[in-house]
């Protein structure tokens, strides 16, 4: 008589050796039921899941509750996007682990800014390669403040319009003035070209011609400034600006890295010559005002271009399987929204001055509105891509820790070995 064998799911519905437990007759619960003593070996139920997507769940519940399982989830994300990770791996998880782990980037839009980097990059070299054109045939406008010429300080008894001071001088033969209010409407400064004549000269002409119907008008100090004093605030001025990119590379380089500090000094170069490029092609005046917002221009501008490099430092310290260019695609994608915010609000503060300042803030704000469109768009693209195409790798952001032990080759010479 041939001996049936039995079905593992009938087994398993069978009695146990303590004698509880046993079939319920119809067997439709076989598979869900578990026994209640742990096994033999103490390691736990005796339940098998052979299903691996039951069996990768169950593991990520049990380990829930702890820091794991942040991580596990995440390795798997990352091993999901880049099928070739292998074990050779390991030691750069664990570092990325170290560094609060790894950034899982499956279902991530990556917005793929290095794909018209070439059409930026010739966009680039025209602008620059056209302002320092613009620079050597017009030159630059410049004002009293490199020029030299009459600066006065006058107060009226009344509130008086700049318009009117512009036409009250250009009547008397005072042409090329600048007027500015100084903290109010009654007292302001007037800038003047140079003059023939000596300071009690120009005090009574300016006294004449800055007389106004029913408002009388105070001089309380005329200054002459020579030619060779204005040329040496335009020396100290072009110094200011070659100090400040010097500075630049060497903050960018030590907090950084070395191709990194080239490209932000390439992308602040480029701005202050593309906005000063503006100022030549078109003959607007050049002053210290206009230097004070090319000057602040390279610090936002700056300070834009570190956001970014901190993210591309980041994602290539955490970010597996991805190449440079979309680690820095990645890296640009994260960094739009407040990129977008940040030029936003600043716009709308120059706007303000620009219409709302007087001519004492015009050329500053207009200054500011040319270097902020060329800053941002040298953050996204100049600063980037010179890195990019000098080689820029995750080798250059990992530390390299040097082994504890190192072989040593001691020799020693034996005294009995010459006897």
């Amino acid at each position: 008589m041939a001996i049936e064998n039995k079905n593992p799911l009938e087994q398993q519905n069978s009695p146990d050796r303590n004698g509880s437990g046993g079939s319920n007759g119809d067997g439709n619960n076989a598979s869900t039921r578990r026994r209640n003593k742990p096994r033999r070996d103490g390691k736990g139920s005796n339940t098998k899941t052979n299903n691996p997507t039951t069996a990768q769940s169950s593991h990520s519940k049990t380990r829930r509750g702890g820091k794991g399982a942040g991580k596990d989830s995440q390795t798997l994300a990352t091993q999901a996007t880049d099928p070739n990770l292998t074990t050779g791996d390991a030691a750069d998880d664990a570092a990325a682990q170290a560094e609060g782990g790894i950034k899982a980037i499956g279902n991530q839009r990556i917005i793929p800014f290095m794909k018209i980097e070439k059409p930026m990059a010739i966009l680039s070299l025209l602008m620059v390669i056209g302002s320092i054109i613009a620079i050597a045939v017009n030159g630059l406008n410049l004002g009293l403040d490199f020029t030299g010429g009459v600066s006065a300080d006058v107060r009226y008894e009344q509130s008086v319009e700049q318009v009117d001071v512009v036409n009250a001088l250009a009547d008397n033969g005072f042409d090329d003035a600048v007027v500015q209010y100084l903290g109010t409407s009654q007292e302001l400064l007037i800038r003047l070209p140079p003059q023939s004549d000596n300071v009690d000269g120009l005090n009574t002409s300016l006294t004449k011609a800055l007389t106004l119907a029913d408002n009388s008008v105070e001089i309380s100090n005329v200054n002459i400034i020579g030619s060779q004093v204005g040329s040496e605030v335009y020396l100290n001025s072009v110094m200011s600006l070659a100090l400040a990119l010097a500075c630049m590379l060497g903050y960018v380089a030590l907090r950084f890295q070395f191709k990194l500090s080239l490209g932000a000094v390439m992308s602040l170069f480029h701005d202050a010559v593309v906005t000063i490029g503006v100022f030549a092609l078109f003959g607007f005046p050049f002053d210290l005002t206009v230097l004070a917002a090319i000057l602040a221009l390279i610090g936002y501008s700056l300070n834009d271009t570190i956001v970014v490099y901190d993210r591309i430092r980041e994602n290539f310290r955490r970010v597996r399987g991805i190449t440079p260019r979309q680690t820095i695609d990645l890296s640009l994608t994260e960094t739009l929204r407040r990129t977008i915010m940040t030029i936003s609000t600043v716009l709308l503060v120059v706007l303000a001055m620009l219409f709302l300042g007087g001519d004492g803030l015009y050329w500053f704000s207009v200054a500011l509105f040319i270097g902020l469109i060329a800053g941002t768009y040298s953050s996204t693209y100049i600063a980037s891509s010179i890195p990019l195409r000098m080689g820029l790798s995750r080798d250059d952001f990992v530390v390299k820790v040097k082994p504890e032990f190192e072989e040593e080759i001691v020799t020693f010479n034996d005294p009995k070995m010459f006897e």
